[in-house]
């Protein structure tokens, strides 16, 4: 065998993708079925190709295309009633179909992302499935040289790895806000726990509101790194309450916040929505119980779920969504802890 032929040996599809600037992925979409990509790209691959003298391993192939069942799921909490929503919707989506789901629990850590991920990479698995837009440049590599399809969920950006499904949050702590102010509330605060990028994009929303009404003050901004409770809302909003008490409304950055300042409020004497409003994030069922009931921003959590399924099952069968973009929206439901003003419904 000459030198020449061993180097065409030794070259991989890691090697054509970087020849053609695009991902693993679509690398191999373009050699393996040519008629999902665009003309541009497998042109692309093509011309990377013929320019390294790349010649696929028949073995290697055939290794490669022997992919199992499993569908690798990626969350940062199996507590948290957020991800279980979204779970159920996995499950449900899955259940007597072509995959077997499996979770991994990063804990709000990266690096145990990479681990969880190299992990999965080993299992050959039909799809990934991971929470957010923040993988680490490690992550993202990982999940590139899997050439599997990819799904990143509960928020959309503008670098998807492959796929994604999710909302606004930025957006969606705006609209929280810009209601607020409709109903008159001027004071407004911000009480978050935990502070993950989601919850940072939400007080991103909150001061880009109140920043372009003149109402931004950064000592009505009250966080912890601590994890969420009800306890530590009532905590939370006593602390800001003590340090503004003209204070009249509070966005959380969840339900479980949101909850604990109105109790905190009723503790205290302070009647909502007349002196304070609050508005919480998630819509769980509870808020919508209690008395008075919460105004919070719904996510659908679980429509995200059998989605993100479905996704993986089209680009498997070569027929990926038109989008790789989805923006599945948000809703929000408009309760009693804010209506000051007579509302003419949920927006």
């Amino acid at each position: 065998m000459s030198s020449k032929d061993t180097r065409k040996q030794y070259l991989t599809l890691n090697d054509v993708a970087r020849e053609a600037g695009v991902s693993a992925i679509t690398a191999s979409r373009a050699l393996r079925t040519p008629d999902i990509v665009s003309s541009k790209t497998r042109a692309r691959v093509e011309a990377a190709v013929e320019t390294l003298g790349y010649v696929p391993n028949p073995a290697a192939q055939a290794l490669a295309s022997a992919r199992s069942r499993l569908l690798g799921i990626i969350i940062p909490s199996v507590t948290n009633q957020i991800f279980a929503d979204f779970m159920a919707g996995i499950m449900d989506a899955t259940e007597g179909g072509r995959f077997e789901p499996q979770f991994g629990n990063t804990r709000y850590r990266m690096q145990r992302e990479v681990e969880l991920l190299r992990l999965f990479a080993t299992q050959r698995p039909a799809g990934m499935v991971v929470t957010g837009i923040d993988q680490s440049p490690e992550a993202r590599r990982i999940l590139k040289q899997m050439a599997c399809p990819v799904v990143q969920v509960l928020e959309v950006g503008s670098d998807p790895i492959d796929m994604m499904i999710g909302c606004d949050q930025t957006e969606a702590g705006r609209a929280a806000v810009r209601h607020l102010i409709d109903q008159g509330y001027r004071r407004i605060g911000f009480l978050g726990a935990r502070m993950d990028p989601r919850a940072q994009r939400r007080l991103a929303g909150y001061r880009d509101v109140l920043a372009a009404a003149g109402l931004d003050d950064p000592s009505l901004i009250v966080t912890t790194p601590q994890p969420s409770s009800a306890s530590l809302g009532g905590r939370l909003m006593a602390d800001l309450l003590a340090a503004a008490p003209d204070l009249d409304a509070v966005f959380c950055n969840n339900d479980d916040v949101a909850l604990g300042a109105l109790f905190e409020c009723q503790r205290q004497g302070i009647r909502v929505p007349s002196q304070v409003g609050i508005v919480g994030f998630n819509d769980l069922d509870v808020v919508s119980v209690s008395v008075p009931s919460i105004t919070s921003v719904r996510t659908h959590r679980y429509d995200m779920g059998v989605e993100a399924v479905r996704m993986i099952e089209a680009a498997i069968d070569g027929n990926p969504p038109a989008m790789a973009v989805i923006n599945q929206g948000f809703s929000l439901m408009i309760r009693q802890s804010t209506q000051r003003r007579p509302e003419n419904g949920a927006g």
